[in-house]
């Protein structure tokens, strides 16, 4: 038998571990966070030796270990995970007791709770919670009647200075399912008063409990004012019991008493109605706290709640003087509830006796009998002219510059309105009634003369003239007046001659614009330039007369006509893109080669060169020989070839 032993020394953790057999660290993975220290008695035979290393695997996590663990952290059993909580060679950490404890680490990134205390944060996890003490230990372990509450955050006052801890600290009061399994936890209480009571109010009032209840008890409500509510207590309020108007009754099986929801608005919703819902309006109007019985409504009474609108004079005439006096609440005004507003008659005297209605209000207004409306909503049809169209919106005075009674003659529009046309339509001096082409409808503004009875006058409307707004022709720019006699009947009566001086007489006899101009468009043009000493033909017969005729400055705002000016000769027109390669006496003659029908030199004859065509060349294109490449890109055209030889053209 072997007579070796070994004792190991944790100088970390102050532990001592006794194995067996004489043991080399050096031939062990033993954790590196033991510091051994070996002392060696014997040394045994080397069977003895190999033989321990085959029994080690069973015999070592049993002897190294300074206990088993707790229920909580069984699953962290073995020597394969002692690094779960322990640094190599060093103690417990901190950090990865936090990084399990994930719920102790959120409340102490909050700032909350007792692990956030600062001098609690300084100590080390394993000075209250130490472990290797068998699987029932608990290691939450301290003097609950000595803990100091303080350093939760949260301070025990009145009564809960005096209850147990469990009466707080219970699985019915977490919130949190996880925390809330674990077996006499501390962790997962909110400091909220119905986190841990129930609602007596049953959430018909403010969460925030403190704001009047203390600790102290939960009745009388110490910091709840009457006055902070939307319904102050006054006069003979501030004497009544608070269940007269709150009662205790029950709701969801508890005890309830409603403090929310009290409808005050108006008296009646706690009184009685003395006046049966025969008066409108709220009590208050007539009737205060202090007294039930005194009358202030002077004044104060709202009377459009009755349907009856106290205005001008009315509001300052007394009650009694429209209603009797009765002290009888069922009788008291209520004397002229069927009076409609409009209903003058009903108290005032008729002085008109009928005349105009029984509508006062058309002309008459509370403020004094004798001042007058503005008449506007006077019923013009009880008259014998009632008011059409445009006359709705004129005002009474224009037409009634004297009194309202005084006749007035309408039996034409020229009793009231000055004639605008000033006679351009009178017939043996008398002009015809307005309303022949105006009507009340749409004002003057507006005519009822229709293009049917332009075609009957000396001026027929044509073309475009149709679609001519009436304006464009009958508002003289001198005075802006409307004029419709004796405004002309040619076309430079109204429209500017711009060919004047530009073409000759001969093809514009008294500038007549209907010669070339139809009344269809400007644009359209009918001339034959047969009559002129150039006749059009070719493509010239395609080309619109303002190309050759009309010269566009560079800013396209205006332009130069040619007419009697114009050349005949091409480049008068267009480029000579020859210069004076072709040039005969310095005149380059374009006819001599081209036509009016296309810019294809048809009458060039290259025959008649130096260089007639003969063989393959009289196949190739011009361009062949007479386009040039030029080094800057650019494509240079010659026509007259200075060198014939074959080599000035083929390499």
């Amino acid at each position: 038998m072997l007579n070796t032993e070994t004792r190991i020394i944790d100088t970390t953790y102050r532990m001592e571990y006794t194995f067996p057999f004489d043991i080399q660290p050096s031939i062990f993975s033993l954790p590196p966070s033991f510091a051994s220290l070996f002392i060696k008695k014997n040394r045994g035979p080397v069977v003895a030796c190999c033989f321990f290393l085959m029994c080690l695997p069973l015999i070592l996590p049993a002897q190294i270990s300074p206990g088993p663990l707790s229920n909580a952290h069984a699953d962290l059993e073995g020597i394969s995970n002692c690094t779960q909580c322990h640094d190599l060679g060093k103690k417990v950490s901190n950090d990865k007791c936090l990084a399990c404890h994930t719920e102790i680490q959120d409340l102490v990134d909050a700032d909350r709770g007792y692990h956030a205390e600062r001098s609690v944060q300084t100590q080390d996890c394993f000075a209250c919670h130490s472990e290797h003490h068998g699987r029932k230990f608990d290691a939450v372990r301290f003097d609950q009647d000595k803990f100091d509450h303080d350093l939760t955050g949260y301070l025990l006052e009145g009564q809960h200075d005096v209850i147990d801890c469990r009466d707080c600290h219970m699985p019915d009061h977490i919130a949190d399912a996880e925390i809330r399994a674990r077996d006499n936890t501390f962790l997962g209480l909110d400091q909220e008063c119905l986190s841990c009571h129930d609602d007596y109010h049953q959430e018909t009032l403010s969460k925030d409990c403190i704001s009047c209840h203390n600790i102290d008890a939960f009745r009388p409500a110490p910091g709840f004012d009457h006055d902070d509510t939307d319904y102050p207590l006054r006069g003979g309020h501030t004497d009544v019991d608070c269940k007269e108007c709150h009662p205790l009754s029950t709701k969801n099986g508890v005890e309830f008493q409603e403090f929310a929801g009290i409808p005050f608005e108006d008296c009646r919703s706690c009184h009685d109605d003395p006046h049966n819902n025969q008066i409108a309006g709220t009590c208050a109007q007539c009737h205060i706290e202090q007294s039930f019985s005194r009358f202030v409504g002077t004044n104060r009474f709202n009377h459009n709640s009755t349907g009856f609108r106290l205005k001008g004079s009315h509001r300052q005439t007394d009650c009694y003087e429209c209603h009797a006096q009765s002290s009888d609440p069922l009788r008291v005004f209520q004397d002229r509830r069927n009076v409609a507003e409009d209903n003058c008659v009903a108290c005032h005297e008729d002085v008109h006796e009928g005349r105009f209605g029984a509508y006062c209000a058309q002309c008459h207004n509370e403020e004094s009998f004798l001042s007058l409306n503005d008449m506007a909503d006077f019923n013009h049809a009880l008259t014998d002219y009632p008011l059409e169209g445009e006359h709705l919106e004129v005002d009474c005075k224009e037409c009634h510059v004297e009194r309202y009674s005084t006749p007035i003659d309408f039996s034409a529009c020229q009793n009231c309105h000055e004639d605008y046309h000033e006679g351009e339509f009178a017939d043996n001096g008398t002009s015809p009634d307005c309303n022949e082409c105006h009507s009340l409808d749409h004002g003057f503004d507006y005519s009822l003369y229709t293009i049917e009875q332009h075609q009957e006058t000396a001026f027929p409307l044509e073309g475009a003239h149709v679609a001519t707004p009436c304006f464009a022709c009958h508002i003289s720019e001198d005075d802006e007046r409307w004029t419709f006699r004796n405004i002309g009947s040619t076309c430079v009566d109204c429209h500017e001659d711009i060919h004047e001086g530009y073409i000759s007489e001969r093809f514009y006899p008294d500038n007549e614009c209907a010669v070339c101009h139809t009344n269809d468009a400007w644009a359209s043009v009918d001339f034959d330039h047969n009559q002129t000493d150039w006749p059009l033909d070719g493509a010239h017969l395609e080309v619109d007369c303002r190309d050759c005729h009309f010269e566009m400055a560079d800013n396209g705002a205006s332009y130069t006509q040619m007419f009697n000016s114009l050349q005949t000769d091409c480049i008068a027109c267009h480029d000579n893109v020859h210069g004076d390669e072709f040039a005969v006496n310095g005149v380059t003659d374009c006819i001599r080669c081209h036509v009016t029908a296309s810019w294809v030199p048809e009458k060039f004859d290259h025959n008649t060169t130096n260089f007639p065509l003969d063989g393959r060349h009289a196949e190739v294109d011009c361009m062949a020989c007479h386009q040039i490449e030029q080094d800057d890109g650019t494509t240079l055209v010659i026509y007259k070839i200075e060198k014939f030889a074959c080599i000035d053209c083929h390499q």
